[in-house]
Order: structure tokens, then C-alpha cells, then sequence
């Protein structure tokens, strides 16, 4: 299984990404899949999740009302739409999946069996 993030890349303060992760070798159609993202010298964190339907979601407080995830599970994708970045959104952003479960509250890195390379979304002020 391969996860593959694109997207991301340096945008001001109060501006939007779109953040893309492809899946490669399984279906995704019954896995939970997740985002998150990990700043320089801070532990990796859980940014949201959706279950395998797409109809729950589950956002950190963090960027509740800012992000959107979403999937396609006829594509084997998961996207993340960013808006209003701020700084402190600055980081590595991972997608992972969680073969083994289907839900959308799954918020720990170590429920997560797969995890793409990450791609850096950075936010100026």
C-alpha cells in the first residue's frame, strides 16, 4: 500500500491549499483515513479524519471551521481544503489509513498502519 500527498507549498496568512492523497495497492473504500501533520521539533498531531463513507468527520479544535476533509473512494483519494491559514499551520502534512477500522474518530499516529511521505505547507505572515 502506497499513499502519495501532493498539494502543498507557500501561501500568506488568510489564504487556502487544497492538499491531495492518492492510494495505491488496496482499496480505501472501508478504511478510515486521516491528516496529519507534524512542525519542526514538535510530535506529530491529528488534524482530521473522515470514516469510510465520508459521512463523519472529525476535526482538532485547532482547524475545526477552517479545514475539509473529504474522499473518493471510486478514486482511491483523500483531500484536505485548508482556508484562512495562519502561521502556526505550518508543517509537514501527512495522510495515513487505517486498514483495520472504518471510523471517523481515530485521532492517535500509531492507530494508523500506512502513512504517505508528506508534503510541507508553509504560511507566512
Amino acid at each position: 500500500v502506497q499513499l502519495q500527498a501532493s498539494g502543498g507549498g507557500l501561501v500568506q496568512a488568510g489564504g487556502s491549499l487544497r492538499l491531495s492523497c492518492v492510494v495505491s495497492g488496496r482499496t480505501i473504500s472501508n478504511s478510515a483515513m486521516a491528516w496529519f501533520r507534524q512542525a519542526p521539533g514538535k510530535e506529530r498531531e491529528f488534524v482530521a479524519s473522515i470514516n469510510w463513507s465520508g459521512k463523519s468527520t472529525y476535526y482538532a479544535d485547532s482547524v475545526k471551521g477552517r479545514f475539509t476533509i473529504s474522499r473518493d473512494n471510486a478514486k482511491n483519494t483523500v483531500a484536505l481544503q485548508m482556508n484562512t491559514l495562519k502561521p502556526e499551520d505550518t508543517a509537514v502534512y501527512y495522510c495515513a489509513t487505517n486498514t483495520n477500522y472504518g471510523g471517523s474518530y481515530a485521532t492517535a499516529p500509531r492507530q494508523y498502519d500506512y502513512w504517505g511521505q508528506g508534503t510541507l505547507v508553509t504560511v507566512s505572515s
